[in-house]
């Protein structure tokens, strides 16, 4: 049979003896059936577990232990940064055991139910130190819930992530598995926002600055994460059957560390992932650096009040969940790495634009309804793009587990993934330490919680604060389109490599 043109080696599978190639052929790729609609929401909802937690955790935490508890910036972003990197080393382990673990509930559905019992416990803890705490204390306090609330994340969010990979192998299905994931992952941060802001933060409750509102705001986040995760693996567990499962030789084999090592290693050996990640590694500090200035920017630079702030915030899930509603279409269009790059600059334009006119003055006065209008347009059309690089994203990651399968023989998608995750956490987690290290740079005050929001601060320091959260975190997302240049998985090459996979498991399958 004559394939298409496919720039792929199938030399090293070829060249292996017919009982090692039939063993390897016990794991397939994912088939190209459409995913039924309900499975597909149920699927979903579990993305509202990290929803809550990334939203909750980038908006509130460095804000809390900082500017209401007194921890230092770079004390309380080195903590967050130590989280991220026990997070980031745990994912691409994580990865790699899921993908070789074997029981009849498949590879991924058992992590993803133990894991939410003790992410619940460690996320309230997050947001309930004891009172009276030393900042050395404090320091421990944040640095050792943090890093157990990121490993029980991802003991159940690197699992979760591959099983949307693996559930089909549908060009278009793939892409509105994914957009459905992470439409449910806006839910989880349009909940926050809503029940954060319009309860427990609004200003007739003390506003941001209320120290006491935190731990009852972790402990509703905390069940809704429970919930969110338990109800999406008992109502996909129906599809258990058509999942794949590692061959028995990748279950008994010895010696996890060399065995990730191995993996992490063989995943750079894939080109395609390679440069899909030198561009992430550039957003995923940007994030980092944003996510963590974010409600000192609302509070101070925008000056917003909390009705300010709850739509602020929640108009950017909305335009993330209108965004999801266009990204297969415009996959339709154009290819997966296009569309990445349009949604990147997009984000970027939406992010520097309104800061720079507010330095140069351009903007109308903070307080005006025309402002909060100026920012909302914003906030929302930033969403809406960004989106387009979100989904376009895990679903090139998805595309080039299957490449990579055809290249080495193996499925791995957990450690695709991983890898990923585990670079990005880093790069974040210095995205957070840069953010806590520049307040302390400009001299912002901290411990001014406890209900005293009268303190008046500089304008000099509130106009550095701009320039921090604006200019300065634009400039990742600016280099980041470039990094993305020579990609070329696109639809016609992965149609190209479906065949050969289908091709290669009727030849091992034949007597």
């Amino acid at each position: 049979m004559i394939f298409p043109a496919v720039p792929f080696s199938d030399r090293g599978f070829r060249e292996k003896d017919p009982k090692t190639r039939m063993t390897e052929a016990v794991v397939r790729t994912p088939t190209d059936r459409k995913i039924p609609t309900s499975t597909r929401m149920w699927f979903g909802l579990g993305q509202i577990a990290e929803g809550l937690k990334t939203f909750s955790f980038n908006t509130f935490i460095l804000f809390y232990y900082n500017h209401i508890l007194g921890l230092s910036g770079t004390m309380a972003g080195l903590a967050i940064g130590i989280a991220l990197l026990f997070d980031a080393v745990s994912d691409p382990l994580m990865g790699s055991i899921s993908d070789n673990f074997r029981s009849k509930w498949g590879r991924r559905h058992p992590f993803m139910v133990i894991a939410a019992g003790p992410l619940a416990l460690c996320y309230f803890g997050l947001f309930a130190p004891p009172s009276g705490l030393s900042p050395t204390d404090l320091f421990v306090w944040l640095t050792t819930f943090a890093v157990l609330t990121r490993l029980s994340m991802t003991v159940y969010h690197v699992p979760h992530m591959a099983l949307g990979a693996e559930m089909t192998a549908n060009y278009e299905d793939r892409t509105r598995l994914v957009a459905t994931r992470q439409i449910f992952g806006y839910v989880g941060a349009f909940v926050m926002a809503a029940i954060g802001f319009g309860h427990f933060f609004a200003d007739e409750r003390g506003g941001r600055m209320n120290a006491e509102a935190y731990a009852p705001f972790g402990l509703v986040m905390s069940l809704f994460m429970v919930t969110s995760v338990l109800a999406s693996a008992w109502m996909t567990r129906d599809q258990i059957p058509f999942l794949p499962q590692p061959a028995a030789s990748d279950h008994q084999r010895k010696g996890i560390a060399r065995r990730l090592v191995k993996e992490a290693m063989s995943a750079f050996e894939n080109q395609s992932f390679k440069r899909l990640f030198r561009g992430i590694l550039l957003i995923y500090v940007l994030v980092g650096t944003e996510g963590a200035l974010a409600l000192y920017m609302y509070e101070f630079f925008w000056a917003l009040d909390a009705n300010g702030i709850l739509m602020l915030t929640l108009l950017y899930p909305v335009g993330l969940m209108v965004g999801a509603f266009f990204t297969a279409r415009l996959h339709r269009r154009w290819d997966k790495s296009t569309t990445l790059i349009f949604g990147t600059a997009g984000w970027c334009v939406c992010q520097l634009l309104p800061v720079v006119l507010r330095l140069l003055e351009l903007l109308p006065p903070n307080g005006t309804v025309l402002l909060i209008g100026t920012l909302l347009a914003f906030r929302l059309f930033q969403g809406a793009l960004v989106q387009q690089a979100l989904a376009s994203f895990s679903s090139m990651m998805a595309d080039i587990a299957d490449e990579h399968e055809l290249e080495s023989g193996r499925r791995q998608e957990g450690i695709f993934f991983g890898v990923v995750s585990l670079s990005g956490k880093l790069a974040s987690g210095l995205g957070s330490i840069i953010a806590g290290v520049a307040l302390d740079v400009i001299s912002w005050p901290a411990g001014l919680g406890g209900g005293d929001s009268s303190v008046e601060l500089p304008a000099e320091m509130i106009r550095n604060l701009g320039i921090l959260y604006g200019p300065m975190v634009a400039i990742f997302a600016l280099l980041a389109p470039f990094a993305y240049r020579g990609y070329s998985l696109n639809r016609e090459r992965h149609t190209a490599v479906l065949v050969a996979l289908q091709e290669r498991h009727r030849e091992t399958d034949a007597p």
